[in-house]
């Protein structure tokens, strides 16, 4: 018995060594690849996060600064008792400097508003993020992205638009301060009092103002001829620390792709957030080209803490990054569900933000919005069949997942990043890297098994099944010996499409591919090594059909008890395993080995 088990564990390392040896014939498919949660959500939530932009036309008007003499004349005499002390210096450069230092502190102590005023047409507006969340255009962003308040609307305007007259006033005054006012640093501090003293003397007379989107291209980005897309204000929440929420409607659209609104619920202190925008530390700069600073960023960080303001309107703070520009954008869990919208940051005394402190306002203040005006978030098909096809991306079927991706780009020709996996999934194709499914007797057929191949793994089962039954008792017949023949069934029995062991339905149709001779009669192994004549094959099908049941079907005899092995006696029983114990017999002799061994 050790024996014959040697003699089948050698056969399954034959079989197994051709199988491996077949280009693309294993037959376990490797397991697939491990992708990291913030991987999977960014690909498929980055479709719905858009670009969006305020403008703002409007006469901008600033008056003529004028000097206050005594005021002037009262710095002067504190510059000089400062030289008499030591706190400065006596070179003329020096107390110059001290002087503007002291301007910049107070700028409207030392300048009053005088005439001409300076009136310029002047143009202003950010830019934010949003998200759909119905595929005919309904979008969420933040009540500040769509629409300033005026002391707000003000500050924009003089960072934006008083750049030429800051200069020259900088300008007029480092002249009045004659030769000695070279120094650099004379220079800035004058600027800076300028911008400080317009900005709180501005007037903002007959403003315009437009919101939109920019339009993406197919494989993701915008480049300089993308249009501008005229969007909606439907509705407008308060800006922070208050209900900062915003819906926007685009017209004329369908098939848009969408991200899931979650619930509050969904995450609590401890768990990973993750953000996705645009920064306009890289929107705002001209280190990286348009087509790829303006593809959402995406960064994550631990749910800290949740907040309230006096007015009780909730808020979540986070670590995750975000920063001027992500305004507006959604925050998922890791279930990819929004679970809140992204509102701003902690802001310093000097007025800088504090790095890594993000403030979210949770959905449910946003679900509260959509519900005032009966907006039913949805997800559309496009979104539906684009993760389909991302999770047959991501597990290496490319060749599964492309028909996927031309549905997508079939139903939303704009969408941006469908063109960008099409592209990728030709190339992995091409590339050998495909792992889709197949049917498993083509594909070893391709691989070079063949038939064989297929045939002798189903005698390996065979063998490995007979090892683990309960012994059989004796048949009351002789084995056949090695060399002999079976004879054949007798006349008018041919195959019938019924296993003859238990009268189950055989799916070949008579033809069984494992019990059939796989070599059509001529042995592999050649000639028996001790003189016998050369030997077929042997079929393990039972020579004596079942009988007809009064259905046209088989009569099956009764089942022998738990336990307890089948008969093999009388004129019915099962010769299979004769047929058997003469192949092992003849591959151990073919192998050189005896029976008895003891291996």
């Amino acid at each position: 018995m050790q024996a014959r088990t040697t003699v089948a564990a050698g056969l399954a390392g034959l079989v197994l060594t051709g199988v491996l040896a077949s280009p693309g014939a294993a037959l376990a498919a490797p397991k697939d690849p491990e992708i990291p949660v913030g991987t999977r959500l960014a690909a498929r939530t980055h479709p719905a996060v858009q670009l969006t932009s305020v403008s703002y036309a409007a006469d901008v008007a600033v008056p003529t600064p004028v000097a206050k003499p005594q005021a002037i004349r009262s710095l002067t005499m504190q510059g000089v008792e400062a030289v008499r002390s030591g706190k400065i210096s006596s070179d003329d450069n020096s107390i110059y400097r001290w002087v503007v230092q002291q301007m910049a502190r107070n700028p409207g102590r030392y300048f009053s508003p005088g005439k001409p005023e300076r009136v310029v047409k002047a143009t202003a507006g950010g830019l934010c993020t949003g998200w759909w969340v119905t595929p005919d255009g309904y979008m969420v962003t933040a009540a500040h992205c769509v629409g300033q308040e005026d002391a707000e609307l003000a500050r924009t305007f003089a960072s934006q638009a008083l750049d030429k007259i800051n200069k020259k006033d900088a300008a007029d005054l480092v002249a009045g301060l004659g030769e000695f006012a070279s120094d650099d640093e004379i220079v800035r501090t004058a600027a800076k009092i300028f911008q400080v003293w317009n900005a709180d003397n501005i007037k903002i007379r007959n403003v315009e103002s437009s919101l939109s989107l920019l339009q993406s291209l197919p494989g993701g980005g915008v480049d300089k001829t993308a249009k501008a897309i005229p969007i909606e204000l439907v509705a407008k929440g308060t800006v922070y620390p208050g209900k900062d929420v915003a819906i926007l409607k685009a017209n004329g659209m369908s098939n848009l792709p969408t991200v899931p609104l979650g619930a509050d619920s969904d995450v609590r202190v401890g768990d990973t957030l993750y953000i996705s925008g645009f920064p306009g530390t890289v929107t705002q700069t001209s280190i990286f080209n348009i087509e790829s600073k303006l593809e959402p960023a995406f960064t994550e960080g631990p749910y800290n803490a949740a907040r309230q303001t006096p007015e009780g309107v909730p808020y979540i703070q986070t670590q995750a990054p975000s920063y001027p520009g992500n305004s507006g954008g959604p925050v998922f869990s890791r279930d990819g569900k929004v679970i809140g919208i992204l509102v701003g940051g902690l802001i310093q005394q000097d007025g800088g933000s504090t790095e890594g402190e993000s403030f979210v306002l949770p959905v449910g203040v946003v679900k509260e919005k959509l519900n005032e005006k009966n907006i039913r978030p949805a997800e559309s098909v496009t979104t539906r069949s684009y993760n389909e096809a991302l999770e047959l991306f991501f597990a290496d079927h490319y060749s599964e997942a492309l028909p996927k991706f031309r549905e997508v780009q079939a139903l939303h020709p704009n969408h941006p990043y469908v063109a960008r996996y099409i592209s990728d999934s030709q190339q992995a194709i091409t590339a050998g890297r495909d792992r889709s499914s197949s049917p498993i007797l083509p594909w070893l057929l391709w691989g070079g098994g063949g038939l064989a191949l297929v045939v002798a793994l189903g005698a390996l089962a065979a063998v490995l099944r007979r090892r683990r039954r309960p012994k059989a008792p004796t048949p009351s017949f002789p084995q056949i010996p090695y060399g002999a023949h079976q004879a054949p069934p007798p006349a008018g029995h041919g195959p019938v499409p019924y296993d003859d062991r238990a009268g189950r339905y055989d799916p070949y149709g008579g033809h069984d591919p494992y019990n059939a001779d796989p070599y059509g009669g001529h042995d592999p192994y050649g000639a028996d090594p001790y003189g016998g004549p050369r030997q077929p094959a042997h079929s393990r099908r039972s020579p004596h059909p079942l009988p007809m049941g009064p259905e046209g079907g088989p009569a099956v005899a009764p089942q022998p008890p738990y336990g307890q092995g089948p008969s093999r006696s009388g004129p019915g029983a099962d010769t299979r395993i004769a047929g058997l114990e003469a192949e092992l017999e003849r591959l151990r002799r073919d192998m050189g080995r005896h029976p008895d061994d003891g291996r």
